[in-house]
């Protein structure tokens, strides 16, 4: 009885959400396909090439399948602003983190929009792949994904004939992956959905316009620093711009605590961490660097946080360690949607596709969360009132 009322549960949810994306597909045919194309997205096989998804909802070919990701009218910025808003809904909590990050897409050939030889930090080497960077919403609730955009290496950019082939408009410039993260996290922001902190890796902490950007919008942070990264730092009363890795080489054996960022797989991830205070000196809200050192190694992880008022050390590593939900959900998205798993080559089609998968994973989140007892969650960063 109860694997029938979750079944039903489930099947309900599902209608709910293919009404909801069907509200912006103009065509009954297309929101139809639309509707099998989300379901047989969140059961069976994670791959999704265009025959496979054909054969699981019951067509005879795969063009259908298609055109609905390739050509098909419907708005695909509309249903990205919904599934940002049913995500809210479904895991919003008052601990919620933006994480930012990408993930490589290996590919064969030079066809597809994007794609070249290029590191991705997925296969861990330099590959020939596309690179994705992704917006998360994580809270003790659960993590799904609410944005995504396609980055375009300055040799597409500056090869307009290729981009024409890949249908990248003209109007589409050279943007960097912390410009495209902080578009995401602009339309984040007006969408109404304002998360306790946004978190990221090296590639967006070490992207000095992007931290004055957040502090402008008054956005706590945590993110990753490189080694080499320069801050603020007080030396002898007077502020002194040093290298990261020098600050920690200073710190006496008093200043480190050890804390758990967590539970991992094998255990609670417990390291040595250091709390600095930055010289930011005329600039509002209170800066910090938070160094991270493994209790074996002693390799060392870096952090600049950025808050109203200062916040205590456990609840900045807390805060470090679940960055890694996105990292989380990369993995279940490729495993059982088949985020990874898409044979389209164009631009406005990759959008297509990734959007949909999303929204998949979000609906699979969505209902975990509905079968998870309720945790308790971060404390907040302080905000003023202004």
């Amino acid at each position: 009885m109860r694997e029938q009322r979750l079944a039903a549960t489930w099947a309900r949810e599902l209608e709910a959400v293919a009404a909801r994306i069907g509200a912006f597909v103009p065509r009954p045919e297309s929101r139809d396909r639309l509707g099998r194309f989300m379901r047989v997205s969140v059961v069976g096989d994670a791959r999704r090439n265009g025959w496979q998804l054909a054969e699981a909802a019951a067509e005879v070919t795969p063009h259908g399948m298609q055109r609905l990701v390739a050509s098909a009218a419907w708005d695909v910025e509309g249903v990205r602003d919904d599934l940002r808003a049913y995500v809210q809904t479904a895991l919003g909590a008052h601990d919620g983190l933006l994480i930012v990050d990408e993930t490589g897409f290996l590919k064969k050939g030079k066809k597809s929009a994007g794609v070249q030889r290029q590191y991705s930090g997925t296969a861990g080497r330099v590959e020939n792949c596309q690179i994705g960077v992704f917006l998360a919403y994580a809270t003790v609730r659960g993590h799904a994904f609410v944005d995504r955009e396609l980055y375009l290496p300055e040799s597409w950019i500056a090869d307009r004939t290729r981009c024409r082939e890949a249908g990248i408009p003209d109007a589409v410039a050279l943007r960097t992956k912390p410009q495209l993260a902080q578009a995401m996290l602009a339309r984040t922001f007006a969408g109404g959905l304002t998360p306790a902190w946004v978190v990221g890796d090296t590639v967006y902490g070490n992207d000095r316009a992007l931290r004055r950007w957040l502090e402008a919008q008054h956005q706590p942070f945590l993110l990753a620093l490189r080694s080499d990264e320069r801050l603020w730092v007080w030396r002898h009363g007077a502020p002194r711009q040093l290298k990261v890795a020098t600050v920690a080489d200073a710190l006496p054996p008093g200043a480190w605590k050890r804390r758990s960022a967590g539970a991992g797989s094998k255990g609670p991830r417990t390291y040595d961490w250091a709390l600095v205070p930055l010289a930011r000196v005329g600039a509002a809200g209170h800066h910090t660097l938070l160094v991270r050192r493994h209790l074996t190694t002693g390799d060392r992880a870096y952090y600049v946080g950025f808050t109203h008022r200062p916040v205590a050390l456990d609840t900045l590593v807390r805060v470090a360690g679940r960055r890694w939900g996105i990292e989380q959900g990369f993995e279940t998205s490729k495993q059982e949607i088949g985020l990874d798993q898409y044979e389209v080559r164009t631009y406005a089609a990759w959008y297509r596709f990734m959007t949909l998968t999303l929204y998949a994973h979000a609906f699979l989140a969505a209902m975990r969360a509905r079968q998870t007892p309720r945790k308790k969650g971060l404390r907040p960063a302080p905000r003023t009132s202004s």
